[in-house]
């Protein structure tokens, strides 16, 4: 993705969904509207007697270009029930922001003309207002600071609005990417850098390799385009966690559920998948579990959030379904925070976002061997809007040696 500064009442018994050991909490379905409740709509308003004060405050930080580009997609395209801001210290790039909320940083050390590459100047400009910065994050009860790592400002000032989270007391989550390797040796040691001063300031800190999405886009992309890809998956990333508190579905989730598992939780992993035709939920969920973004194995993970979005069309024995392919993969005492969103835009397929904590962090396992599903298989694919799946009777899916060495679900 582009990081430079520049242009850039009733709970439902578990036991119903699948039998396990694992903690999971499936609250009743709200009948309220959390994306009218959203801050930038107005905080006088009451839903069904849900005041926001009720609500969790969600605030979405877009540090510097790359961050800022990740927000830009978030509200082109309705993620909704949180606080957009930019953060930057380029003019210029605020002025082309869609973000309602931006504060410009490090304005006497910089003169609005940016960080020039450099971490150490995005780092000065972040602590120079690190008064402005707490202000704008005063009140929130998680914050999610998405950034490019390997430029000026997202590298260098991310870690001082994760300091400053903490300060006002907010569960604090990173979703963060790791250059592309053509963009040089020094911006992947910048980059490595400034996902080190990350890790112990944040909660949660997600780290999407760039490098990680040529295995799963066309070799005729554009490199404008896969930079485009790499802002949504940044979008993706945060929308998957926050969908389940603030939108009303099939099944919502408290917040504390949500803190409960990532409060804390070091290093993350996150995988994506999606599904179509017969065997959609087990397709979505196997391709999330094997996804290329993933490092490394989920297995044994102990705390897992995990979002199960699609049409009117989704049945709630696909919801039991892709929760069974999950379950078999993570720790059997796993503390599973499960949501299901109904999204009008997903008209036969369907959506798995995990996010996985507390994992054994192994190695990914051989993919060489392939098993088919039934009906309408998928293989992970980009398409021009972000993470998608191509879909193919004949078409077979890569599964890690470690769910193969398990007994089908069916």
């Amino acid at each position: 993705m582009p990081n430079s500064d520049n242009n850039r009442g009733d709970e439902i018994n578990p036991a119903s969904f699948f039998q396990s050991k694992s903690q999971v909490r499936l609250n009743e379905v709200s009948t309220g509207s959390y994306r009218a409740m959203a801050p930038q709509q107005g905080m006088g308003m009451h839903v069904d007697g849900i005041t926001p004060s009720n609500v969790a405050l969600i605030k979405v930080i877009g540090v510097g270009g790359g961050g800022g580009n990740a927000v830009n997609r978030m509200i082109a395209s309705n993620v909704g029930g949180v606080e957009f801001w930019t953060i930057n210290t380029d003019a210029q790039s605020l002025a082309q922001s869609f973000a309602p909320q931006r504060l410009q940083i490090g304005q006497k050390l910089t003169r609005g003309l940016g960080a020039g590459g450099n971490p150490s100047i995005g780092q000065k400009a972040a602590e120079e207002s690190r008064d402005e910065i707490i202000n704008a994050l005063e009140g929130a009860d998680m914050v999610f600071i998405t950034a490019g790592m390997g430029g000026g400002t997202g590298t260098g000032a991310a870690a001082i609005v994760a300091e400053a989270a903490k300060e006002v007391g907010a569960l604090t989550v990173a979703v963060v990417t790791r250059p592309f390797t053509f963009e040089g040796r020094r911006r992947m040691q910048q980059a490595d850098s400034g996902i080190e001063a990350l890790q112990g300031r944040v909660d949660t800190l997600i780290i999407i390799p760039n490098d990680k999405l040529l295995a799963v886009i066309a070799e005729q992309t554009p490199v404008q385009e896969a930079f485009r890809i790499a802002d949504d998956i940044l979008r993706q990333g945060v929308q998957g966690i926050s969908d389940i508190i603030t939108i009303p579905g099939l099944i919502n989730v408290d917040f504390a559920d949500v803190r409960a598992v990532m409060a804390d939780a070091g290093s993350a992993l996150m995988g994506i998948g999606m599904g179509s035709g017969k065997s959609r939920a087990r397709e979505a969920a196997m391709t999330a579990i094997s996804s290329p973004l993933l490092e490394s194995s989920i297995e044994g993970a102990s705390g897992v959030v995990l979002n199960v979005t699609g049409g009117q069309d989704m049945t709630l024995h696909e919801v039991n379904e892709a929760a069974a392919v999950i379950y078999e993969v993570v720790d059997p005492n796993a503390n599973i925070i499960f949501g299901a969103v109904i999204d009008d835009k997903l008209q036969g397929e369907l959506r798995i976002t995990v996010i996985a904590t507390g994992f054994n962090g192994l190695p990914p396992r051989s993919r060489s061997e392939k098993t088919r599903t039934e009906g309408d298989s998928s293989k992970s694919v980009m398409s021009s809007g972000g993470l998608n799946t191509n879909t193919a009777r004949d078409e077979s899916l890569d599964i890690p040696e470690f769910l193969r060495r398990r007994r089908p679900l069916v």
